[in-house]
């Protein structure tokens, strides 16, 4: 039995981990979420870019359906890119570190900054092309070695609150480029390259900052097996405070690991032992897309414009969704260690289900009674906050705290990857959806939120304020349902409410 590190001082907030958890989302996740918003105001002017180089060149304009594909291509290109960083993450991770990592990828974010910004002056919209691609490929590196940088160098009283912070940045981050794309900022005929440039800035301010911290605690000890390198990083992270508790808990970690090599993908896939922390990685947290918040961003326009809110005026109102949804995520963080990651995850699905099918009612009707639309707006704020207070934070913590460290980069990578290939299935099959079925769209996701608040509620523990050894013997009894009386008789009662699953 691993023990359990009492809360004291180690478990406080210092001075150094704050700085560390700012600089590691300022080249992380924040890099995803700009990307995401980023691209949809200058959508016009380089559409007309991408129709002038080939005037310039041949002669001739584009069809509009070719300039749509080119549009398409460019806003897609990203999520390829994401899908390719992703796959590489938890390979550069586990030979490299998650600091090395972390300083080498600002360089694609800063080379695909220096593509954005000379495309018009070289007048190539194939730059624009390779530029997104590599944004992407920086995004998919830059999340995933955030999430594991960051879970392994907070003290496990805070592992939660601190993770959290990835999807944090990831609000920020769309927040900023909603905020860059208003016409009185950068969104003009003359400054979009500047605008999609601007990620070079914080892959900047990472790779000059990152180097005044230390490499991920439990890397150096449980991998490179480096005890002394460990002490050092976590005296300078937790300035000094007890952590003897956290290192005993890395030593039984390393020990139970018995030398054992990071795993890769195929065996996380292949490994019967872990089976029900893939299954919880699969549903819970890699198909995070098919909660369908993408899906009422977009509708979010119609139901502010038939609620009376000028056109001009309704990208104002998004931003007041992206500072909702960073303010509910910032909750999420101050009350995950609280309420656990089980209570908060199983609120908000069961919440956003009530919340899509009232949302598909109000919408349904919203041409029949003229004050449906303010019902339908206010039930949009709810989702989005019902969102970032469940699943949109916990997603993070999740996938770190379930799995051993010779699986957690295995873990993360497969996360990521699920989370930019639902993101590009979604993005790809979304319009026909939208044909297909209209606002009962909100219905399949609907469904699958209602299974995962069944999910959650039946098969997953609670991983709360627990080592990973004692997170894995949860779901040892869960794996194995046969195994009851052998185990330490204080867990007799959850191994008995496994079996009956």
């Amino acid at each position: 039995m691993s023990s359990q590190p009492s809360a004291g001082p180690s478990q406080q907030m210092t001075w150094s981990l704050a700085c560390l958890t700012l600089v590691v989302g300022i080249g992380g996740s924040l890099q995803y979420g700009l990307h995401i918003s980023i691209i949809n105001s200058p959508s016009k002017y380089i559409q007309h870019f991408m129709n002038q180089t080939w005037m310039d060149r041949y002669g001739l304009h584009f069809s509009q359906e070719t300039v749509t594909f080119l549009w398409s291509l460019t806003v897609s290109i990203y999520s390829i890119g994401g899908l390719l960083g992703a796959l590489l993450s938890g390979h550069l991770c586990v030979k490299y570190g998650r600091k090395r990592t972390l300083l080498c990828n600002n360089l694609v974010a800063i080379l695909a900054a220096v593509l954005m910004a000379i495309s018009r002056r070289v007048g190539s919209f194939e730059v624009i092309l390779l530029g997104r691609m590599l944004y992407g490929v920086n995004a998919g590196v830059g999340l995933n070695s955030h999430i594991m940088y960051i879970a392994e160098c907070a003290p496990l009283k805070l592992r939660g609150m601190i993770t959290v912070s990835a999807s944090l940045f990831i609000a920020v981050g769309k927040l900023i480029g909603l905020a860059f794309g208003l016409s009185e900022f950068l969104s003009s005929e003359a400054a979009w390259p500047l605008l999609m440039a601007s990620s070079g800035l914080p892959a900047l301010l990472q790779l000059v900052t990152l180097p005044f911290f230390p490499e991920s605690p439990r890397y150096l000890l449980i991998d490179m097996g480096d005890k002394e390198g460990c002490l050092k990083a976590m005296l300078q992270l937790w300035k000094g405070r007890d952590h003897t508790a956290e290192m005993i808990g890395m030593m039984e970690e390393r020990k139970a690991i018995n030398g054992a090599k990071p795993k890769g993908v195929v065996d996380l896939l292949r490994d019967h032992s872990v089976r029900r922390q893939l299954i919880v990685l699969l549903l819970v947290c890699g198909a995070i897309q098919f909660i369908g918040v993408n899906v009422v961003y977009f509708y979010a326009y119609d139901v502010f414009q038939n609620a009376g809110i000028a056109g001009s005026q309704i990208r104002y109102v998004s931003l007041g969704m992206a500072i909702t949804e960073i303010f509910t995520i910032i909750l999420c963080g101050s009350m995950i260690e609280c309420f656990g990651r089980r209570t908060l995850l199983l609120g908000a699905y069961t919440l956003i289900t009530v919340t899509l099918g009232l949302l598909t009612a109000t919408l349904t009707l919203q041409d029949v009674y003229s004050w449906m639309p303010y019902i339908s707006t206010l039930l949009i704020f709810i989702f989005i906050l019902s969102f970032g207070l469940g699943p949109g934070g916990v997603s993070c913590p999740l996938p770190t705290e379930i799995f051993l460290q010779s699986y957690r980069a295995a873990a993360v990578t497969l996360h990521g990857f699920l989370n930019w290939l639902g993101m590009f299935v979604l993005g790809l099959g979304f319009p026909f959806l939208v044909e297909w079925l209209g606002t009962y769209c909100f219905l399949i996701f609907l469904v699958y939120c209602l299974l995962m608040a069944v999910f959650t509620w039946m098969c997953v523990p609670e991983t709360k304020g627990k080592t990973m050894l004692e997170i894995m013997e949860a779901f040892r009894h869960l794996n194995f349902q046969r195994w009851k009386k052998e185990t330490d008789p204080e867990k007799n009662d959850f191994s008995i409410f496994a079996t009956k699953l």
